[in-house]
């Protein structure tokens, strides 16, 4: 151990430029670190706020590093003679240390480039769905929808994503080239209820709130068509007929805008249970139970 120290003294000894290059770099650093120190105590005493304290702390650690890792890599790096090569390592090393902030900005210009969602556009990434109202270059922040909210109605929480998961999660948008959804509703009705009666009675309900989407939905079909691969043979309301344990289910599907369609289910519903008021031959259906005696059985 004596003598790789002793070899290492007279390396250092026999180098001038060498021991001028660490004496420059240490007082750099200490430079440096006290500059940061100096500003911290500044900025401490002019926001009183901890949160506020703590983000100058931060930001000024990076640009401390930064500036450290670039000035010292100058003087190391000088035989290179050449800027442009000193800044390719820099970044390639960057780009490992940060690869999520750089995901996060490819995946920004991504976002500006192929346009896969705006502001205002309503979408799913993952498991999250909401509105978008900001987009930024290492973030994008939705206002969130669904969760434990039925009918894709808003929960009130911000929810911000980075960028890069653009890249690895499925990406559903609600709004953009084609502005209107499919949805279904289930009328589950008893047996014995006159279900072809029940069947003319749904299509002129849906027919009568669904008109306007139709002749929209149309128009942007035509649209969506010039940029995606899209065929409906039928946008006007369809009921379809289906039988389940409990009873006789009329699905009526139809098309509803995104942020329209609890409203729009909620009026159907309504016109829906008075007609059944007004037809004693159809009734609703629900789980039940039956259980039947034998009387001839003694036991």
């Amino acid at each position: 151990m004596q003598d790789f120290i002793t070899q290492i003294q007279e390396w250092v000894q026999n180098a001038p430029e060498l021991r001028y290059k660490i004496f420059l770099s240490a007082a750099i650093i200490l430079i440096i670190w006290a500059l940061r120190l100096i500003t911290v105590r500044i900025v401490n005493k002019r926001l009183p706020e901890a949160r506020e304290q703590y983000k100058w702390r931060k930001n000024l650690t990076y640009i401390s590093v930064f500036v450290g890792v670039f000035i010292i890599g100058r003087i190391w790096f000088e035989g290179l003679q050449s800027l442009a090569t000193f800044l390719g390592l820099l970044s390639a090393g960057l780009a490992i240390a940060l690869k999520d902030p750089v995901s996060d900005f490819a995946g920004w210009m991504f976002i500006l480039w192929r346009k896969p969602f705006d502001v205002g556009d309503r979408i799913q990434l993952g498991d999250v769905k909401g509105d978008v109202i900001d987009i930024r270059i290492f973030k994008f922040t939705v206002l969130e929808i669904g969760n434990w909210v039925r009918s894709d109605q808003s929960t009130g929480r911000v929810v911000h994503l980075p960028n890069h998961q653009i890249f690895s999660d499925p990406l559903a948008n609600y709004t953009s080239d084609f502005e209107f959804i499919w949805n279904e509703l289930e009328v589950l009705l008893t047996f014995e209820s006159d279900w072809e009666k029940a069947k003319e009675l749904l299509q002129e309900v849906a027919e009568k709130h669904l008109e306007e989407f139709v002749k929209n939905a149309d128009q942007q079909v035509q649209k969506a068509q010039k940029a995606y691969l899209i065929y409906y043979r039928h946008l006007t309301p369809i009921v379809y007929t289906d039988v389940q344990d409990s009873g006789i289910c009329l699905t009526i599907r139809h098309l509803s805008n995104p942020r329209k369609r609890r409203s729009v289910t909620q009026a159907i519903w309504e016109d829906i249970l008075r007609l059944l008021d007004e037809h004693e031959d159809i009734d609703l259906a629900y789980p039940t139970m039956r259980i039947l005696r034998d009387s001839s059985d003694e036991k």
